[in-house]
């Protein structure tokens, strides 16, 4: 993530999620003004003094994070996050590590429940060659079909 404004988007309207490993606040994924839409995962990692004293652990403590982030079962949903590790991450084990991550995201809102766009079919606008009058109930054209040489014909159905 860049800038203060994505991080105080996920943090006022995230959903946070608390473990004995970390703590994530999680949002849906949502481009960027005047970027395409392409569902991926942003994570900030933040590691504050508070939590940790030494910069070796600090940076322990996002290496691990990531590492487990990278490698995790099923990948990531699309979403913005913002991670937190606790001081128990860096004696964890990698998998209890990985495994945590993955229950933590399992949770997260918006996960791939649509296919095409951020409304579920490229975000309003008609697709090359659709027809349609905007209503749902009136019928849809559909083309006839055209028998190839080599296809057997089809019978019409009235």
């Amino acid at each position: 993530m860049r800038g203060d404004r994505e991080f105080r988007k996920v943090r006022q309207h995230g959903l946070t999620i608390r473990d004995p490993l970390f703590t994530l606040r999680i949002t849906e994924y949502r481009p960027r003004h005047g970027e395409t839409w392409r569902p991926r995962a942003i994570v900030g990692i933040v590691v504050p003094k508070k939590t940790l004293k030494r910069a070796v652990e600090r940076n322990r403590a996002r290496r691990r994070t990531r590492e487990a982030l990278r490698t995790l079962p099923g990948g990531l949903p699309p979403c913005r996050a913002i991670l937190m590790p606790n001081p128990g991450l860096l004696q964890a084990e990698f998998t209890a590590i990985q495994a945590a991550l993955g229950r933590a995201l399992s949770r997260a809102p918006g996960r791939v429940k649509r296919k095409g766009g951020p409304q579920g079919g490229g975000g309003g606008r008609p697709k090359a060659g659709a027809t349609g009058t905007g209503n749902p109930a009136a019928p849809h054209r559909v083309p006839d079909a055209v028998p190839t040489p080599d296809a057997p014909p089809t019978q019409e159905t009235p």
